[in-house]
């Protein structure tokens, strides 16, 4: 008798011990293990991180590091680290935060629009995905690349149509690349490759004027106005004769993008640069900025209008004044000049 009580009490203390052990095996997992008040947070886990790296990004975000391992070593997960930005919730669990990490990789929004050059390209993007600006540039500059697909190195801005896209954060800088190239395809389709040819020219050429449109203007209701003075003086046999040109040219000449012109001087338009369309009547080499699509919209749907000049517009600025002919384009741009005198804008 005495025996059995004895075994009845092991077997007691048993059943607690098994219990006591499989809830904490249960709190563990499933109770929640997150020491951060907001929503959500980011985490953001390099390309070959490993899990001490993984810990380490975790420490400010988890409250017991130790269960989190012990589920983590239970998962296979310590083995096998994924890439990419997570996000966390407030009040997951070990188990909830392992199949995020491990399954759950969210894409970002990539921006862009006005860049001037590809490592202004480069370094915008850099600052929205993991893929650094130096792998960005030398990728976007690959010679045998641009080579195969028709672009060069002047012209190559051209590929990346600004717009909102999604990729995965830890998208490489080849992989970027790619993408955008086929974005530009995508971007090229039958319809605008139509109206290009419609109006003479190739869609690099579309590219470049409207590179010149964008810069010109700031009111997308005005580009397709500009592009049909441009048009009007390439169908014309025409300089385009175009301000931005000539300050991208200096800018060129100076390797100093960063310096801002407000104001062409006539000393400037005699700058021998392949950009100056005061000098040369060819189209520039490449864009002189990256045109947004409003901008190549309006080259492709130009105006058909019969003005060859316009000039600032000092009573509705940003807008311009259109003329026809030269005396009338003369007489709107003394009103220009004397305004910007009065402001003292001598550079």
């Amino acid at each position: 008798m005495y025996i059995k009580k004895i075994l009845v009490v092991i077997a007691l203390l048993g059943i607690v011990v098994l219990a006591g052990f499989s809830w904490y095996i249960y709190d563990v997992i499933f109770s929640s293990n997150t020491s951060f008040s907001e929503e959500t947070v980011e985490v953001f886990v390099p390309t070959d991180a490993n899990y001490s790296q993984v810990q380490e990004l975790l420490e400010p975000y988890v409250e017991d590091l130790n269960e989190f391992n012990i589920v983590a070593q239970k998962k296979g997960y310590i083995n096998n680290v994924k890439a990419g930005r997570f996000i966390l919730k407030k009040g997951m669990n070990n188990n909830e935060i392992i199949n995020t990490l491990r399954s759950t990789n969210e894409p970002v929004w990539v921006t862009f629009n006005n860049q001037e050059r590809l490592e202004d390209l480069a370094g915008r993007i850099a600052s929205q995905i993991e893929a650094d600006s130096i792998a960005l540039l030398k990728s976007m500059k690959d010679t045998a690349f641009l080579r195969e697909y028709g672009f060069n190195e002047r012209n190559a801005l051209a590929m990346y149509v600004p717009n909102k896209y999604q990729f995965f954060w830890n998208t490489s800088a080849l992989e970027f690349r790619e993408r955008m190239r086929k974005e530009y395809n995508n971007f090229w389709n039958e319809k605008r490759l139509a109206k290009a040819e419609e109006i003479g020219l190739s869609p690099h050429e579309v590219m470049v004027l409207a590179s010149i449109v964008q810069k010109e203007t700031s009111k997308v209701d005005e580009r397709p106005k500009v592009a049909g003075v441009y048009m009007n003086r390439i169908n014309n046999g025409w300089k385009l004769d175009a301000d931005p040109t000539v300050i991208y040219a200096l800018k060129d000449r100076l390797q100093n993008f960063d310096t801002i012109i407000k104001r062409v001087l006539y000393a400037d338009l005699t700058i021998d640069s392949p950009y100056n369309t005061y000098k040369y009547k060819e189209l520039p080499p490449g864009p002189i900025a990256m045109p947004d699509i409003s901008s190549i919209d309006a080259v492709l749907n130009y105006e058909d209008h019969n003005y060859f000049y316009f000039v600032a517009d000092v009573e509705n600025f940003g807008y311009h004044k259109f003329a026809r002919t030269l005396s009338q384009h003369n007489a709107n741009k003394r009103a220009y000049v004397k305004w910007i005198n009065e402001q003292k804008i001598n550079r």
